[in-house]
């Protein structure tokens, strides 16, 4: 999965490093839940704790979010998906899973993709909430920012951490009507150490899937929001003809924090899926 030989973690220390939390019957089928850049295990706390009476679900946080051991992060490790990829195997085997349902919001769409091609059997299906397998506009490609907006997005993060997740939280909820979850993403936002929200914005916004799309044969359902500005909704229909056992679901919400803004209606989803 890439980066340099190192000696395998123990179960513990994975779950240690991932502030993995486990919810639910231990014979359960699993459910492991993924956050996005930016964010922590909580934003998927109430959707999960929904699926734990009869599934053994697994929340964590990647390195250098949430309550993760922020001593792990290793810009070498985590200059690509593929670092990210690996801890998510990682936690997988620390829980002893096979044939997980893997529900994963934005980056972790294309990080679980990458995890879910180099380990197919701990995987019996994606589901994708606002996924997008590059973020840079391309040749014949849209993906939705240019080289230069990423590029003043991390000088806004070094310039002034707290203004500019005050100016993105209501860009990318695109509620008015749900302030409280805009508050809640800017807290996340803000509170991110500098240094992991510099480095993981350069690697998920400079990243690019496109090319291991076809590799994926894991069964895969791709939610896609309309209205979203980070993964506009064309991306989607690109996504679905490119992943060969993929379905494309249009919610008709606004935003890219569906699963903050309409939990209920991610939930239904994700029960129609299984």
């Amino acid at each position: 999965m890439g980066g340099p030989e190192r000696t395998a973690p123990s179960a513990a220390q994975v779950m240690e490093r991932n502030a993995v939390t486990l919810l639910g019957p231990e014979d359960g089928p699993v459910m492991v839940f993924a956050h996005g850049y930016g964010t922590n295990q909580s934003t998927w706390r109430a959707i999960a704790e929904h699926f734990a009476a009869d599934h053994r679900v697994v929340l964590f946080d990647y390195v250098g979010s949430g309550a993760s051991d922020l001593a792990a992060y290793d810009e070498q490790r985590y200059d690509s998906y593929d670092g990210y990829a690996a801890d998510l195997v990682e936690v997988l085997d620390a829980v002893d899973a096979r044939d997980a349902v893997l529900v994963a919001h934005s980056a972790s769409g294309m990080i679980g993709a990458l995890a879910a091609i180099a380990r197919p059997e701990l995987f019996a299906q994606i589901i994708m909430v606002s996924p997008s397998p590059r973020y840079l506009d391309d040749e014949g490609y849209a993906g939705g920012f240019t080289r230069e907006d990423v590029l003043g997005l991390i000088d806004a993060i070094d310039a002034n951490q707290p203004s500019w997740a005050a100016s993105l939280a209501p860009a990318v909820t695109a509620r008015d009507d749900r302030p409280e979850v805009t508050d809640r993403v800017r807290e996340l936002f803000a509170t991110t150490p500098q240094r992991v929200a510099k480095h993981f914005a350069r690697v998920v916004f400079f990243s690019d899937v496109r090319n291991r799309l076809h590799e994926l044969t894991v069964p895969s359902v791709i939610l896609q929001s309309a209205g979203d500005i980070i993964c506009p909704p064309h991306i989607g229909a690109y996504l679905h003809e490119r992943i060969p056992r993929s379905r494309l679901v249009q919610l008709e919400s606004a935003g890219h924090f569906v699963h903050l803004t309409e939990p209920e209606l991610v939930v239904s989803h994700i029960q129609a899926a299984l």
